[in-house]
């Protein structure tokens, strides 16, 4: 079994726990409006849901105007000199 390096761990769990912060703060998911684990079950995959249509539909279109931002002078200087760029740590690689 290969050695799971911690950032990588770490950035999986930090995008796990903002997402159920997300559902529990910002859709009220500690309070139920319906008695019975079904009716439950089935209000948390609605609101998911909603969530998720939320998500997508804040998203920029794939033929959109956004285009990556140029290297910076720092980023052109390491590129010249044959060296490796610093990665931030939730890019996981």
């Amino acid at each position: 079994m290969e050695m799971v390096d911690w950032r990588q761990l770490y950035g999986l769990r930090s995008g796990v726990e903002g997402s159920i912060e997300e559902f529990v703060d910002g859709h009220r998911g500690r309070r139920c409006r319906y008695r019975g684990l079904a009716k439950t079950h089935v209000q948390h995959v609605l609101t998911a849901l909603a969530i998720n249509v939320e998500r997508l539909s804040l998203q920029e279109p794939a033929d959109g105007p956004y285009r990556p931002r140029p290297p910076t002078a720092s980023q052109q200087y390491l590129d010249k000199q044959g060296l490796p760029r610093p990665l931030w740590w939730r890019q996981g690689k």
